[in-house]
């Protein structure tokens, strides 16, 4: 399986659409608890790492003078809890 956390989700995204009927989800379902049994996804390492691309989302709605301050003190506190380091 080269790249298992792509396929896995897809089978949420299957699980979450409206469009899917009900047996494919079940099966959607199925597959991704077989995925999540046989060790392929490493979850320890999707959740340390921060996705970069919400990262600079986050640095540019602290800089954006249309976000509140209550958003921006979210904004802030999330950056820290992830170690990521920026300026205001």
């Amino acid at each position: 399986m080269s790249e298992p956390h792509r396929i896995a989700g897809g089978y949420k995204a299957a699980m979450h659409n409206p469009r899917v009927s009900d047996e494919a989800k079940q099966h959607a379902s199925q597959e991704l608890n077989r995925l999540e049994r046989s060790g392929d996804l490493d979850y320890d390492y999707q959740q340390s790492k921060p996705d970069p691309n919400v990262t600079r989302g986050q640095k540019a709605a602290i800089h954006n003078p249309r976000v509140s301050e209550e958003a921006k003190s979210r904004l802030r506190e999330d950056l820290d809890s992830k170690g990521v380091e920026f300026e205001e």
